[in-house]
Order: structure tokens, then C-alpha cells, then sequence
């Protein structure tokens, strides 16, 4: 909605143009009437609809054309005031104004006009038998009101109207010729309507209007009011109300029944509570609310989002099998104006014979809420989150985590998500190591190429569970180093681990457990290390120094992994075993062969104590 409203009043001289705005403000007919009033302000809060509001008159004598073209193209909405006693001044609308106007174009946006009968004091009867063919002719006139600045009739109503125009315009809404809303109207009052159809039976209820209304208007029908509204839509479309219900074609006829007359305020009031624009568009501010996020923050659902998307969940399943079939998966997206959710769905969360259970779906929201917090406002906002739920935004479906380097300080996280990089050259099995986090064995995996992917499903951290995200690392198999999508390593083959950080850097802190052990110990900085030695047949110390271990059932190896650690420091050759070490300092699961993995980015090392 505008912030204010310009007011543009045009006509042939001697009409009353400068009589009705000092009329307005005096409230009472001035004696004496200056060729031209100055501009006038009317403060918001004396206005019906709360918007500043600016009016500017219009002198033939005192203005050259160069001005007037200036004017209109400043204005919201013209008010071409006539003298109802002279038909001259009549006839003077369809061949001087509105061409002036609108440059005779039937294309393209066009100033909305409000037609003024001015002087109806002079006149007994009415003169709207001569407006309506000019406002049947021209589709930009939004009304016309016969006033008196004399008597003071309709003053106030003229520029409401005026306002009305410019703050809840028909054109975009309705097509008078056609007689009918505008197919773009028609579509999002479609996805209005399916966003409040809470069970999906293509009807709304008495709750559910009930729960639309008060929404959209703050407080709900009456029940004899509800009775009303169902009998003016059975008397007038066929199928209207089914069962008691409002169907789509029911709830499309009343708002076609409020436009026609003259209420479309209604229908805008509905369209922005949805987060239209004026060009039923969902605005930018509707579906990306502002949100921070400082570097090294993080970002996850909070109860409410999960509340949410939960919700939408048991809405679209529809058979109650705690699945989403492909076909309810497109019911649910079909309030987006494309899939938010590409192919690669069932390579990233666990699906159950291409369907997408409520685990799968949860850690899909999740993940887009982790990698791209923006894409998941949109999503939200396209579901009707600030609406459905009575919320300013869906900003507060959000939380922001503490930063990283106070979670390493710690030696403690309250993250719920987790990420974890997999290293590796090509063809070493990353992608298959993913897919088998997600439970699928090799025989279930598909082996075409792959662009580099994510996994992300829940594991168990001290007895509380966490979202864990695994992050495929792509490499040039040639070179052996990684394709960083973010901050660069420091260098691509340093002599040994290096860290900018040296001060806070255990390598550089404990040089004898290299010695020891035959090991160098992992940097918590993403750099590049050196091949390490052979693991000793018999070491009498961890690899590694204790570190939070977490499990995993992969199908190919069993035992447990520092996943914590966004995976091992490695180097190894084809062939070489590496044996991990457990929290309870003791070797477990079989030896693991890491192929050609070359080299690894260690970010988190303590999480979830």
C-alpha cells in the first residue's frame, strides 16, 4: 500500500475545482475564490484510510501545459470535475481530459480518474445519464460522485473515493467489459483459498471462514451472517456451497459481489493480509523478512517453524499413511509458483519407495533452513506462515545460533544441526559413503555421475538428538586438492599443518605426540595436511587426541567415526589402514580403507558435550 496519496483536480474553468478543496478545509463555501488554491496536505490521521493525502488544483490561466504534464505524471489519481448544469463541460471529459490524461493509449498502466458532478445545486435532477456512456467508454474511471461545494454534499465523499482509487484500485482486481475478476486477481484469490482449506476437502467450513476472517479482518461472521453470505452465493452460483461449505467458485463470486459493488477495499484488505502488492505480486518484504545473521552464526527452525511445516505435513497426507505420495507432494506446492524442491530430494533425505516420509521432510526444511535461510523465508511465506499464524513474519520460525568461536571456547553447543564435510578424490566413494548414511546399500544407489551433494539425517549426541549434514567436497582427482566453496586453504602443500591461529592450535602446542605416535595431530583450522605416515601396528595411544566420537550403522563398515571432526586427517595411500580411536580410549570395528582420500578440512572439534 502507498504511503500517501497524490490528488490531482482537473477541469474546465469555472467548474468549482478550487471551491471543493476550500470547502473541504474550511468546511464552508468561501465568499471570495482565489484563480488557483495553493497545495494542501491532509495529515494521515484524519483520513479515513490513514495515509497522508495531497491535493493540487489545476489553473488554465496560471499554468502553462509543460506544468499540467508535470502534474499528472505526479499524481495517483485525477479528479476531472464537470458542472453538472453545463452539458459542454460534459462532453468536454470524453474529448479533452481523459485523452489529456492517459494520452488516448488503451495500453499500459493508466492514472485511475474519479469523475466530480459539481454544482448539483443548480441541477434537480442527476446527471449520470450522460456520464455512464463515457464511463462504460473509458475503463480507467473508477466512479463518479455529484457533489456541491455550496452545500457541502459529498465533500468528504469525493476524496475518499479519490484515496479509494489510488489505495485499493479495480483495475487490477476486475475486468468491467468482461464483467469478471482478472485471471491474475482470480489466482491468487485461488491460492488464498487453498491456504485456508485446512483439510483439504476443496470447501471452506464455518471454522475455517471463521478462522479467514478473523485473520484477514480481525474478528469473526456472525453466525446469521455466515447463513447470509451461503444463501447470496446459493441463489447466484451453481455449486457454491457444497455440504454447507463455500467452495472456490462461491468464495470467487463474492468477491466478484464485493468489487461490483464498490467494495473492493474487501478484496484488497484479503490480498495484502496474503502479501500481494498492487500488482498482485507477493511482495519482497511479504517473502524475505529482514533477519541477521552474524559470520559464524548458524541458522535452524526453532518449535514454531517445525510446528508449522509439521501441520502442512499432516494437511497434504492425505491418506494418513505419514508419506507424501508425488502426487500430494505437488498439492503441497501448488500455493508456489514453482516446485521449491528439485530431483535431487530422494538423493538427500530418506524417502520410503518414492515417497517422502515425515522424517525425510523435516530434515529437508532443515537443510534449506542451514544452507539458505533466504529460500526458506520464501518457502514459508509462500505457505502463508505470518498469516496462518498470526505472526509478524516468518523470521520468528528462525533462529540464529551462537557463534562458532563461542562454541569452541565453551567446549559446548547448543546447535541442533551439524555439518560435516566429506573429502575425497573422485571415484573414492563419497558420494556412496552419503548415500549410505541416508541407508541405502550399493545395490539401491544410482550410478550415474552426480554433481557434489548433501545428506542430512538424525544421529544420536549424548542422548539428545541432532540433525547432522553430510557436505560432499568435490576434488581434481589429478592434483589431489579440494574445490573450496568457501574461505581458500592457506596453502595447497605445506611442509606439515599449518594454522594462522597458532596460538590456539593444539599441532603447534604439543609437538611430541607427532613423535609418539607417528601421527600429526589434526589442525582445527580448514588447511590442507600432509600425507601421514603408516599407523603403527600396535599404537599404545589414540591417533587422535579423545575427542566426542559419534556412531553411525553404515552397511560397508562398522564401528565408530570422529564425525565431529568434518572428517579425518588423511593422506593415505591405496591400501593403508586406519583404525579410529573411541572416547573410551580403546580400538574398535574393523580397519578402514580410505582409498586415495588426500585431504580434509577440520572445522568443529568439539560438539554436542
Amino acid at each position: 500500500m502507498r504511503r500517501d496519496v497524490r490528488i490531482l483536480l482537473l477541469g474546465e474553468a469555472q467548474v468549482g475545482k478550487t471551491s471543493l478543496i476550500l470547502s473541504l478545509v474550511g468546511e464552508e463555501f468561501p465568499e471570495e475564490v482565489p484563480p488557483r488554491a495553493e497545495e494542501i496536505t491532509i495529515p494521515a490521521d484524519v483520513t479515513p484510510e490513514k495515509v497522508p493525502t495531497h491535493i493540487v488544483d489545476y489553473s488554465e490561466a496560471e499554468q502553462t501545459d509543460e506544468e499540467l504534464r508535470e502534474e499528472i505524471h505526479k499524481a495517483n489519481v485525477v479528479c476531472v470535475v464537470y458542472d453538472v448544469s453545463e452539458e459542454a463541460t460534459i462532453e468536454k471529459i470524453r474529448t479533452k481530459w481523459i485523452p489529456l490524461v492517459n494520452g488516448g493509449t488503451t495500453r499500459g498502466p493508466r492514472v485511475p480518474i474519479i469523475l466530480v458532478g459539481n454544482k448539483s445545486d443548480l441541477r434537480s435532477g442527476s446527471s449520470m445519464e450522460a456520464v455512464l456512456p463515457i464511463m462504460s467508454q473509458f475503463p480507467e474511471i473508477e466512479t463518479c460522485v455529484e457533489c456541491s461545494a455550496k452545500n457541502l454534499r459529498n465533500i468528504s465523499e469525493l476524496f475518499y473515493y479519490a484515496q479509494k482509487a489510488v489505495l485499493h484500485p479495480t483495475a487490477p482486481l476486475y475486468d468491467p467489459e468482461a464483467k469478471q475478476l482478472r485471471p491474475a486477481c482470480a489466482q491468487a484469490l485461488t491460492r488464498i483459498f487453498r491456504l485456508s482449506d485446512q483439510d483439504l476437502d476443496q470447501a471452506l467450513s464455518d471454522e475455517e471462514l471463521n478462522a479467514f476472517q478473523k485473520s484477514c479482518f480481525g474478528h469473526p461472521l456472525a453466525p446469521q451472517a455466515l447463513e447470509d453470505v451461503k444463501t447470496v452465493v446459493c441463489r447466484n452460483v451453481a455449486g457454491g456451497v457444497w455440504e454447507d461449505r463455500l467452495t472456490l467458485d462461491g468464495f470467487l463470486f463474492l468477491n466478484t459481489l464485493f468489487i461490483q459493488r464498490g467494495r473492493h477495499e474487501t478484496t484488497w484488505t484479503i490480498l495484502r493480509r496474503f502479501g500481494y502488492s498492487d500488482a498482485l505480486e507477493l511482495t519482497a518484504d511479504y517473502l524475505f523478512p529482514p533477519l541477521h545473521v552474524p559470520p559464524g552464526c548458524s541458522t535452524e527452525l526453532n518449535h514454531l517453524g517445525y510446528q508449522f511445516v509439521q501441520r502442512v505435513f499432516e494437511k497434504h497426507d492425505q491418506d494418513r499413511d505419514g508419506a507424501l505420495s508425488p502426487v500430494e507432494l505437488q498439492s503441497l506446492f501448488s500455493v508456489f509458483p514453482a516446485a521449491p524442491w528439485g530431483p535431487e530430494l530422494p538423493r538427500t533425505v530418506r524417502t520410503e519407495a518414492g515417497r517422502l516420509p515425515l522424517h525425510g521432510y523435516l530434515c529437508q526444511w532443515t537443510l534449506v533452513t542451514y544452507l539458505d535461510v533466504r529460500s526458506c523465508l520464501g518457502h514459508l511465506g509462500y505457505l502463508g506462515y505470518p498469516t496462518l499464524c498470526e505472526q509478524d513474519s516468518q523470521a520468528h520460525a528462525i533462529t540464529v545460533t551462537r557463534e562458532k568461536r563461542l562454541d569452541q571456547e565453551k567446549g559446548q553447543t547448543q546447535r541442533s544441526v551439524l555439518l560435516c564435510k566429506v573429502v575425497g578424490a573422485r571415484g573414492v566413494g563419497k558420494s556412496a559413503f552419503l548415500q549410505a548414511f541416508l541407508g541405502r546399500g550399493l545395490e539401491h544407489q544410482d550410478t550415474r555421475e552426480q554433481p557434489p551433494g548433501y545428506a542430512i539425517d538424525t544421529v544420536q549426541v549424548n542422548g539428545q538428538e541432532k540433525y547432522l549434514i553430510l557436505c560432499e567436497v568435490g576434488t581434481d582427482a589429478s592434483t589431489s586438492t579440494i574445490t573450496w566453496t568457501g574461505r581458500p586453504p592457506a596453502s595447497s602443500s605445506p611442509p606439515r599443518p599449518t594454522c594462522p591461529k597458532v596460538s590456539r592450535c593444539l599441532a603447534h602446542r604439543q609437538p611430541s605426540f607427532a613423535a609418539s605416535t607417528g601421527y600429526p595431530l589434526p589442525c582445527r583450522s580448514p588447511v590442507l595436511a600432509q600425507p601421514s605416515p603408516a599407523p603403527p601396528s600396535s599404537p599404545s595411544s589414540p591417533p587422535w587426541p579423545p575427542s566426542h566420537i559419534w556412531s553411525t550403522q553404515n552397511p560397508e563398515f562398522s564401528g565408530l567415526y570422529p564425525l565431529s571432526w568434518s572428517w579425518v586427517a588423511s593422506g593415505y595411500e591405496e591400501g593403508w589402514k586406519a583404525e579410529l580411536w573411541a572416547k573410551s580410549r580403546r580400538w574398535v570395528g574393523s580397519p578402514l580403507k580410505f582409498g586415495a582420500v588426500s585431504v580434509v578440512a577440520v572445522e568443529d572439534r568439539r560438539l554436542g558435550s
